[in-house]
């Protein structure tokens, strides 16, 4: 069982994009973000075409989140129980016997900031919800983009990108320890200790060209399921598409 994530920068753009992918990548469940698309205008027939159903939670220009699987998902929930956002950026289901945790992490700007405080306060509350998760669905997978890398062989400059900086700040990277001190594993690093392996990189100053990138895009398996993860990766390939997304999707792959 294949499952994976990737940040699509737009569905509406990259809607050709996905369906080639799924055609030749053939996953099992896929958690997209940044779908960037009103739920009306979800491309849910043509996703459908390609052997696919979708839950999906959207809004205009930003943000958005679904998971698009081949199996129906059961008992969806949207967003953070309890935590007050209109940002569509969380998405959880249950497929084929394993919980999905859908996450589009807050960017969080420049350490310092207010949308910085906000991201802090956020994964506090990702923290407190996925640890009731975990209990009652333990075998539990939490995927996304968390716009954060976890170590420094996760940047392609961890002089520029360290402690002080957004996506690599001691706050967010103890945030995200955090997470993973609840029983989860980054299903990545069980499978690969090389530098120099990213998932996103920028448009700007020929970004993918030059591998200047990080390793933000992560799947965290529970304990659970760490032995029957057989593999995982970051597929580069659609990264060099025409008018690809800045990310890559990171997957794992499940034996049973």
């Amino acid at each position: 069982m294949k499952i994976v994530s990737w940040n699509v920068n737009s569905l509406n753009v990259r809607l050709p994009h996905l369906e080639q992918w799924l055609a030749g990548f053939a996953p099992d469940i896929v958690a997209l973000q940044e779908t960037k698309l009103e739920d009306p205008r979800f491309p849910d027939t043509a996703l459908s075409a390609a052997g696919y159903r979708s839950v999906f939670a959207g809004q205009k220009t930003y943000n958005g989140v679904a998971i698009v699987s081949r199996e129906n998902a059961q008992d969806v929930q949207i967003g953070i129980p309890g935590f007050d956002d209109e940002q569509k950026r969380v998405i959880a289901a249950t497929v084929g016997g394993l919980r999905i945790v859908n996450l589009y992490v807050v960017n969080g700007q420049d350490v310092g900031t207010d949308k910085y405080a906000y991201k802090l306060c956020w994964l506090d509350a990702v923290h407190a919800w996925i640890e009731q998760e975990i209990r009652q669905y333990p075998d539990l997978i939490v995927l996304g983009d968390f716009n954060i890398a976890p170590e420094a062989r996760d940047t392609h400059d961890p002089a520029v990108w360290n402690e002080d900086h957004i996506l690599t700040s001691t706050a967010e990277r103890d945030a995200l320890q955090r997470l993973l001190s609840l029983g989860l594993h980054d299903a990545y690093r069980l499978h690969n200790q090389e530098e120099g392996q990213f998932s996103w990189w920028d448009y700007r100053q020929a970004g993918f060209r030059r591998n200047l990138g990080l390793r933000i895009d992560l799947t965290l398996i529970s304990e659970s399921l760490r032995g029957r993860c057989v593999a995982a990766g970051i597929d580069r390939e659609p990264r060099t598409w025409d008018r690809p997304s800045d990310h890559a999707p990171a997957w794992v792959e499940l034996a049973g």
